[in-house]
Formats: C-alpha cells, sequence, structure tokens
C-alpha cells in the first residue's frame, strides 16, 4: 500500500499529473454540474415525484379503507343472512307445525262428519224400514181384512155393505188374529 501511495506522489520537482486525483479545476467543474443537476432534480423532478407517491399513498389508503369498509358490509351481510336464514327456518316449522295441527283438524272433522253422515244414513234407513213395515202392515191388515169379510160373506152368505159394520168386523178378526199370534209367541 505504500507503494501505491509513492507512486502517487509526484517524484522530482516537476508536478505530474495523478491518475486517482483529479485536477482541481476539474473537481471545481464536477462540482459544480453535480450542483445544478441536484437543484434541478430538487426544483422539478422532486415535487413531481412526491407529489405521484403522495398520490399513491392516498389510493393505496382509499383502497385499504375501502376494503375495511367492504369488509364491514360483507360481515353485516353475512349476519343479515344468518338472521334472515334463522328466521326462515323457524318460520317454516312454524308453517310445519301449522300444517300438521290443521291436517289433525280436518282428519278430525273428517271422521266425525262421516260418523254423522253414518248415524244419519242409519237413522233414516231405519226410519225408512219402519215406514216400510208400517205400510206393509197397513196394507197386510186391510188385505187380510177384506179376506176376512169376504171369509165372513161366504160363511153367513149375506154381503156386509153397510162399511161401518164391515170396519168392525175386520178390526175384531184383526185383534182376535193378533192376540192369537201373541199367544203362539208367548208359548214358544
Amino acid at each position: 500500500m505504500l507503494y501505491l501511495i509513492q507512486l502517487a506522489k509526484p517524484s522530482g520537482g516537476a508536478e505530474e499529473h495523478n491518475v486517482l486525483l483529479p485536477a482541481i479545476p476539474e473537481l471545481v467543474w464536477s462540482a459544480i454540474i453535480i450542483a445544478i443537476f441536484f437543484f434541478v432534480i430538487l426544483k422539478f423532478m422532486y415535487p413531481k415525484y412526491k407529489e405521484i407517491t403522495e398520490k399513491r399513498a392516498t389510493t393505496i389508503k382509499d383502497g385499504l379503507e375501502k376494503a375495511e369498509q367492504a369488509k364491514k358490509e360483507i360481515a353485516d351481510a353475512n349476519t343479515q343472512s344468518e338472521l334472515a336464514l334463522r328466521q326462515a327456518h323457524e318460520e317454516a316449522a312454524q308453517i310445519r307445525s301449522e300444517a300438521q295441527n290443521s291436517a289433525k283438524r280436518i282428519v278430525a272433522e273428517a271422521k266425525a262428519q262421516a260418523v254423522e253422515d253414518a248415524d244419519r244414513i242409519s237413522s233414516n234407513a231405519q226410519r225408512q224400514v219402519e215406514a216400510n213395515r208400517q205400510a206393509a202392515e197397513i196394507s197386510l191388515k186391510t188385505e187380510v181384512g177384506m179376506l176376512a169379510a169376504e171369509l165372513a160373506e161366504n160363511i153367513v152368505g149375506e154381503q156386509l155393505t153397510d162399511r161401518e159394520l164391515s170396519a168392525r168386523v175386520i178390526e175384531r178378526f184383526l185383534d182376535q188374529l193378533e192376540a192369537s199370534s201373541q199367544k203362539e209367541r208367548v208359548s214358544k
């Protein structure tokens, strides 16, 4: 290293140009150019650079704020959708419950209506059977009475022309016939 330093020093009395150290005028001009360069950069380029970086910082900050706001909105939307989903499930359960209760009520009403209809039909059928039996009994009594009157006319040999007398004879005959049929039932 000493060797390099000795080489850098001028030897002898004449000044030689040192390769490692530039000449003073070159240093001055270089310093002036560098100062002008820094002045131009600071005066013209740095404000633009600062403006661009501030815009980028503002844009990034706004983007981050919007992202945070979007996250909050998404969280709120998720909360609202979960709430709506829970309400929908509850409403569906309530509707199912009401439908089941309604179905049970309808089945019970249908059963009650069916029993009522069956009772009404049975009652109507019994009344119809009773009416038919009574009609048949009356018809049979009338026919038997007529036969009895004919038989009595044949036996007595006279025609019963008096309606009241004929009716009394028929009634008495039917009463006797009914009494004899009851005696037979009792004896069995």
